[in-house]
C-alpha cells in the first residue's frame, strides 16, 4: 500500500494549528502545580463540605485554644452598642447567668454565662432596614478588637430536633437557632477566660442579636439543716427548699443530694412526721414541659427519701410547674427562687 505524501505546506499548517493548544495545557498545569491547587478548585471553595467527603479529609473542629487572644479594653457587658438607625424592638433580654446555645460546626452548644439578646430593625422602617449593613456593622467592629468568625451557616432539621427541648428559651424575643436562620457566631477570646460568643441572623425586615460572656455558675443557695426544716414544719407547717438539679432534668446533683438527706434527716428526728412534697418551676419554657418537669423533680426528692429510709406511705408528692411565683419572673434572681421544693406537712 502506497502511503500518500503530505505536502510541506500542509506540514507547517498542522504544527501552527496544535502547538498553541499544546502550551495552553502545559501553561495550565504549570499554574496548578506553581498555586498548590487542584483543577476543581472553584469546586473545593464553593462546596466545601463535598470537597471533604471526596477527599476523605475531616473538617476543622471549633477549639477555643486555636483563636488568638484579644487583650482589647471592651469596656461593660453586652460591649456593643446598636449600628446608627438600628433600635431594639424590644426590652433586651439580660441575665448575669443563663445558658444559651451558639452555633459552632452546624451544632447548637450550649455555653453558660452572662446573656444579652434582642430583635432588632431599623429606625426609620422596614424600607430603612439593610441585612448587609447590620451584618458589616458587627462583623467590622467584632474583628477590629480581635474577634473571628467560627461559623457561617444554617442548622439541619434534625440538629433542631435534637436540641431544643433543651433550649428552653426558645420562643422569647432575639432567640437564634431555628431551622432556615442562617447564623453568623463570632468569638472574642479573653485572657481571663471570659470568652465572648457574639451570634446574629437576619432577614428582609429585621435581624437578631445574641451576646454572651462566657461566667461559671456561682451558688448563692444556702441548704436548710435538718434542725431548721423540722422547725419550720412544726411552726407554720411548710419549708421552702431549693434542692439543685442537673439542667432542665429531674437528676439531683451531689448538692442536691446533700439538701434531701438534710430532710431525710428531719424526718427521721419525728417518726410521726408526713409530708408532702410541691415541685416547681420558673416561667421559662412551655407550660406542658415545666408541668412535668416539676412532677419529675418532686417524685425524685420522694424517691430519694425513700431509699434513705423513709417510709414511702408518710411521702406524697406533687407537680405545680410555673404556677404559684414567689419572685419575678423577669429577672434571672427571681427564676432562681422559683425553681424550688415546698415542704407542706399532712
Amino acid at each position: 500500500m502506497k502511503l500518500p505524501i503530505l505536502h510541506p505546506k500542509r506540514i507547517l499548517l498542522f504544527f501552527a494549528l496544535i502547538l498553541p493548544l499544546i502550551s495552553c495545557k502545559k501553561g495550565a498545569e504549570k499554574k496548578d502545580a506553581d498555586t498548590g491547587t487542584e483543577p476543581m478548585e472553584e469546586t473545593q471553595i464553593g462546596h466545601a463540605s463535598e470537597a471533604v467527603e471526596e477527599t476523605g479529609a475531616e473538617e476543622p473542629k471549633f477549639n477555643i485554644n486555636d483563636l488568638p487572644i484579644s487583650k482589647v479594653d471592651l469596656g461593660e457587658f453586652p460591649f456593643f452598642s446598636l449600628p446608627e438607625g438600628l433600635v431594639t424592638t424590644n426590652r433586651p433580654i439580660q441575665r448575669k447567668y443563663d445558658v444559651l446555645f451558639v452555633a459552632l460546626d452546624s451544632i447548637m452548644t450550649p455555653l453558660e454565662g452572662k446573656v444579652w439578646k434582642t430583635y432588632i430593625s431599623a429606625e426609620g422602617g422596614y424600607d430603612q432596614w439593610s441585612l448587609p449593613y447590620f451584618q458589616k456593622s458587627y462583623d467590622d467592629i467584632i474583628t477590629s478588637v480581635g474577634g473571628v468568625k467560627v461559623f457561617d451557616g444554617k442548622i439541619s432539621s434534625e440538629e433542631y430536633e435534637r436540641y431544643h427541648d433543651d433550649a428552653v428559651y426558645m420562643g422569647e424575643d432575639g432567640s437564634i437557632g431555628y431551622v432556615g436562620q442562617r447564623i453568623r457566631t463570632y468569638v472574642i477570646r479573653r485572657p481571663d477566660g471570659g470568652n465572648i460568643y457574639v451570634q446574629l441572623t437576619g432577614d428582609t425586615a429585621s435581624g437578631c442579636l445574641n451576646i454572651l460572656q462566657e461566667k461559671p455558675f456561682e451558688q448563692t443557695i444556702s441548704i436548710l439543716r435538718s434542725d431548721k426544716i423540722q422547725k419550720d414544719l412544726e411552726e407554720s407547717g411548710k419549708v421552702v427548699l431549693y434542692i439543685n438539679f442537673e439542667l432542665d432534668k429531674a437528676v439531683l446533683t451531689p448538692k442536691g443530694t446533700e439538701a434531701v438527706e438534710e430532710v431525710a434527716k428531719a424526718l427521721q428526728s419525728d417518726e410521726e412526721l408526713k409530708v408532702s412534697i410541691h415541685g416547681y418551676t420558673d416561667a421559662s419554657g412551655y407550660d406542658a414541659h415545666n408541668q412535668k418537669l416539676s412532677e419529675d423533680r418532686a417524685q425524685t426528692v420522694m424517691k430519694e427519701l425513700v431509699s434513705m429510709g423513709i417510709d414511702a406511705q408518710r411521702l406524697l408528692f406533687q407537680g405545680h410547674g410555673s404556677q404559684d411565683p414567689i419572685a419575678d419572673n423577669e429577672t434571672e434572681e427571681g427564676r432562681a427562687k422559683n425553681r424550688r421544693v415546698e415542704l407542706i406537712k399532712q
